[in-house]
């Protein structure tokens, strides 16, 4: 009987189906950073040698300065959180908040009629949602409805702390790079002026004068203030995401009427997203 049961269950959930999710590649990002390289790297090559705007001394004081100054700031641990967070900017998962609406709503239908336990055979389905896998197997296992909201809380505040201390990072860098790029600048003139008796120090002195402060305004302007402003705004999708499976979580754990439920989600989703499940 065990087996029939279990068969059973299994057939119920297979009319539910998940929101599909596909890694793919931020083209915006891409472009819009490394066309404007391009278009710098463009002119530079048709006003004269581009090799004139390579400078070893520069691109140490401006980029190991900048990433010195920033760890100070911080700690290891947190750099390294900011380049895998940086880095699923621009790999990252596709995923509409009106999909994940209805997903949740079909999750909540079906406990509704079958009970909890139907959802067992379904929650290893849901790896790739790491919030809605979390609340579904606490209800499985028999946690309720309150528990689930405040440990599924703590666990979107964890990610939103996470999210915002790289956002810091970043920002911090691109504070920090035209402050090393103006050090660099006083570095070069001390050089030069320093030495005008030997006419050929004054040109390596007035590059590294120059050149720091250009490396400086590129790095701040063109890699780090574009990605803290897109890691904030893939942040906000997240937490939109994270807080349907929270509220879908609870409600079910709670038993509470999936009609309800849409409403709470209609009030958290944009106009252009809101949903009509029962309608």
């Amino acid at each position: 009987m065990s087996t029939e049961a279990e068969s059973e269950t299994q057939k119920s959930t297979e009319y539910v189906r998940a929101p599909s999710v596909r890694f793919i590649v931020d083209i915006a990002t891409l472009f819009g950073i490394i066309g404007a390289f391009a278009l710098i790297i463009t002119a530079i090559a048709l006003g004269g040698s581009p090799y004139a705007f390579i400078d070893i001394p520069s691109i140490c004081i401006v980029i190991g300065g900048t990433f010195g100054i920033t760890i100070a700031c911080y700690s290891f641990r947190d750099i390294w959180t900011a380049v895998s967070i940086v880095v699923s900017t621009v790999f990252y998962q596709t995923r509409s908040p009106s999909s994940a609406a209805l997903h949740v709503l079909q999750l909540a239908q079906l406990s509704r009629r079958k009970g909890l336990l139907a959802m067992e055979p379904y929650v290893p389905r849901l790896m790739n949602e790491e919030m809605l896998h979390k609340g579904l197997k606490m209800l499985v296992e028999g946690a309720t409805g309150d528990e689930i909201e405040s440990i599924m809380q703590g666990e979107m505040q964890a990610a939103a702390r996470r999210h915002t201390r790289t956002v810091g990072v970043l920002r911090k860098a691109a504070e920090i790079s035209p402050a090393m790029g103006l050090i660099g600048t006083l570095v070069g003139l001390v050089q030069m002026l320093g030495n005008l008796s030997d006419p050929s120090t004054i040109g390596p002195g007035m590059a590294v004068a120059l050149l720091t402060t250009f490396y400086g305004a590129v790095l701040a302007n063109m890699v780090f203030t574009p990605l803290a402003s897109k890691l904030e705004r893939n942040s906000s999708e997240e937490a939109l995401i994270n807080q349907i499976h929270v509220m879908a979580a609870t409600s079910i754990g709670r038993q509470e009427n999936p009609r309800r439920l849409e409403m709470l989600l209609n009030t958290i989703l944009p106009p252009d997203h809101r949903i009509e499940y029962f309608g």
